[in-house]
């Protein structure tokens, strides 16, 4: 994909005075007491801005922040705590600025927050007039917000669309780098862990990675389903009985292309969905009617593990069991370390994944850890996303 890079402009020499206008993404975690829980987008966004601010720009960040309504400031709203995070790791002032759409005074070598865009009247219609008013404001304009780029926004596409330049950040050029290694041109064997719930909010995502992967392991509420295709009981598990013949479609087009979804041979289960509850491991075969599956078995896990030793490529979205209570958080380990372990390139993404990775404590043993969510998976059903395409059509001229 061919798309103008932030470095690539900057190394020209054409951003010193310039007026840059960061996208970022910097919607984090607060408590009750409006105090940041957790940073990382905070200090992720700091390379884009320590660069703007290096090559002698005018800096202007912005980011959305929780739901607000449009037209209606609130104070738990507001960016400043955001803003005073993002000075204290920049060692200099970042100034609030609120009404920022007619103008915005920043001086190179300064760096202002603009408050929470998403309170801008049309931003998420992605209305005209606004995103040129903020067109208005740049001569550069960087979208350096991965979990954004699957919105066509005023902040995050119409900018793109009427800027003198727009280009990608340091962040959301990784991904397209890490995306387009894992999915365009993947290492084979390229082996896909999809796990969750329901079969039904990642089937496109299931369909679209069994036209292109050489294994694709399911785990969760989905192996359940799956095993339901292959004509096992699941006892009272959590499963989707009327998507049964979407699973064995699955199935049947990966066998036609001579690949697998290799189904559990062993299951962890219990009688109750409760951290305490006694876990008892039993062949695919043997499940009882009042049993629940919360994890595959010892024996699935280290013939998945084998898999992915042997993978050139890993793409994974979803534990494959109940993680978060340590009796049924083998299979998610095993499959985890199998990952860290593997030559393959790895990439990652999704809430409970990035909670498993940071359980396990293999954040550098994996080769892309993904910062989006929804774009994330959006990526794995084979969309374009929004942010990708307009980028791409600027770059072109």
């Amino acid at each position: 994909m061919k798309i103008l890079r932030f470095a690539d402009l900057i190394a020209t020499g054409k951003v010193a005075g310039q007026r840059v206008f960061i996208r970022a993404d910097l919607n984090v975690p607060q408590d009750d007491a409006g105090n940041i829980t957790e940073d990382t987008r905070i200090r992720a966004s700091v390379p884009c801005v320590k660069m703007a601010l290096d090559a002698g720009a005018a800096v202007m960040v912005t980011s959305h922040l929780g739901r607000p309504t449009e037209g209606e400031f609130k104070p738990e709203d507001s960016l400043a705590p955001v803003a005073a995070r993002l000075a204290e790791l920049l060692g200099r002032e970042v100034k609030l600025v609120s009404n920022w759409v007619d103008g915005v005074d920043v001086a190179p070598g300064q760096v202002v927050m603009l408050e929470n865009c998403r309170l801008n009247k049309g931003e998420k219609k992605n209305k005209e007039d606004l995103a040129q008013k903020m067109a208005a404001l740049c001569d550069v304009f960087v979208h350096d917000a991965f979990g954004t780029a699957h919105r066509a926004e005023a902040s995050t596409y119409g900018i793109a669309q009427f800027a003198k330049v727009a280009c990608a950040g340091p962040l959301l050029a990784a991904e397209i780098d890490a995306i387009s290694k894992a999915l365009a041109n993947p290492k084979r064997p390229l082996v896909a862990i999809v796990a969750g719930s329901k079969v039904s909010t990642k089937l496109t995502i299931l369909k679209a990675l069994s036209a292109n992967v050489d294994g694709l392991i399911v785990g969760g509420g989905i192996a359940n389903t799956f095993m339901l295709a292959a004509g096992l009981k699941i006892g009272k598990s959590l499963a989707e009985a009327d998507l049964v013949g979407e699973a064995k479609a699955v199935i049947e087009a990966m066998a036609a292309r001579g690949a697998a979804v290799p189904i559990p041979v062993d299951v962890v289960c219990a009688k109750t969905f409760a951290a305490d509850a006694p876990a008892t491991v039993k062949a695919a075969t043997d499940v009882a009617d009042d049993d629940l599956i919360l994890d595959i078995g010892p024996k699935t896990a280290a013939i998945l593990a084998e898999q992915l030793k042997a993978a050139g490529t890993i793409v994974w979205n979803g534990p494959v069991g109940v993680f978060e209570f340590d009796a049924f958080a083998q299979g998610t380990e095993t499959l985890a370390r199998a990952i860290a372990e593997s030559e393959a390139f790895s990439i990652a993404g999704g809430g409970d994944t990035l909670a498993a990775i940071a359980k396990y404590g293999i954040e550098k043993d994996v080769g892309y850890i993904s910062t989006g969510g929804g774009a994330f998976l959006e990526v794995l059903e084979g969309k374009t996303l929004p942010a990708f395409e307009i980028l791409s059509k600027r770059a072109e001229g």
